[in-house]
């Protein structure tokens, strides 16, 4: 797969499909573009190219420990400068949870950007935000504090960032370990600060200022309430709500194989809002 040199960083990417409108999927926490891959082919069959990427710090991607912007602020305009080379604007952008917030970002911060948003598994609320404030970072200021570096390269994550592109051990190694806890710990912050907010990374405002069409699928557990999805889309003004997933589990996260159970519809519900978004900007 190619690599992009965005922003000082470089990025790893794919792209599905050779014809038709542009589509970039992101999908959720820290995991790979593979994640995204099957329900990208879906869409590239149906007739769309679809950008999948890793993000940084993320993947086969570059490690980047720098950065006073919220880390899905970074990843939203990497999106944009790696879409802006594909010369792939303006983009339908969307996401499942961080993925989610990534493409809210890209629309507010990049509105001319972006044509429509899919937006499903959708996170908001102290609870969600204090998980995953803890899974972003937590774990790994953790790690730096008990075993310096070493520790934090022996984490889940970071293995796969390493097996992924080798570099990013001698990035990770050369990494003052202070400073490390010091990036990760100002990153956290801004989930602390997000906890009464509609989303984690948008305000009441921002959201009710995107007037792009919205399709909204809420998820259906404690990190990814439904409840949050529900508001979304009382607050977006052109968005549509699709509840998949009716019944909550009492989890952190529902189990991913519901998910995966669900892919086809969910491909087949994004690519009728799709064309329907397109008939209306033919119109």
């Amino acid at each position: 797969m190619p690599l992009a040199n965005v922003r000082g960083a470089k990025i790893n990417y794919e792209v599905l499909g050779t014809r038709g409108e542009w589509v970039a999927l992101t999908p959720g926490g820290r995991l790979g573009l593979e994640h995204m891959r099957s329900i990208a082919r879906l869409l590239a069959d149906a007739g769309y190219r679809v950008l999948i990427h890793d993000r940084r710090n993320c993947g086969a991607s570059d490690v980047v420990l720098e950065g006073n912007e919220p880390e899905h602020e970074l990843w939203a305009d990497d999106l944009y400068e790696l879409l802006s080379q594909l010369n792939a604007l303006p983009a339908y952008i969307g996401g499942r949870s961080s993925g989610c917030r990534l493409s809210l970002i890209v629309a507010l911060r990049h509105p001319g950007a972006v044509r429509a948003l899919l937006l499903w598994r959708i996170t908001g609320g102290p609870y969600a935000a204090e998980r995953l404030a803890h899974k972003y970072y937590g774990e790994y200021i953790a790690a730096a504090q008990q075993g310096g570096m070493a520790a934090v390269c022996a984490t889940e994550h970071f293995m796969e960032c390493i097996k992924d592109r080798p570099a990013n051990r001698d990035r990770l190694m050369q990494a003052d370990p202070p400073r490390f806890i010091a990036a990760m710990s100002h990153w956290s912050s801004y989930f602390s600060d997000d906890a009464n907010k509609p989303v984690i990374g948008a305000s009441e405002a921002e959201l009710r200022s995107i007037d792009i069409p919205a399709c909204i699928v809420p998820g259906n557990d404690r990190i990814h309430s439904r409840r949050v999805g529900e508001n979304l889309s009382r607050l977006m003004p052109d968005s549509e709500l699709h509840v998949m997933m009716p019944e909550e589990h009492d989890v952190d996260m529902s189990p991913n194989e519901e998910w995966v159970a669900k892919q086809d519809e969910l491909a087949a519900l994004f690519v009728d809002f799709l064309r329907r978004v397109q008939s209306r900007a033919s119109a």
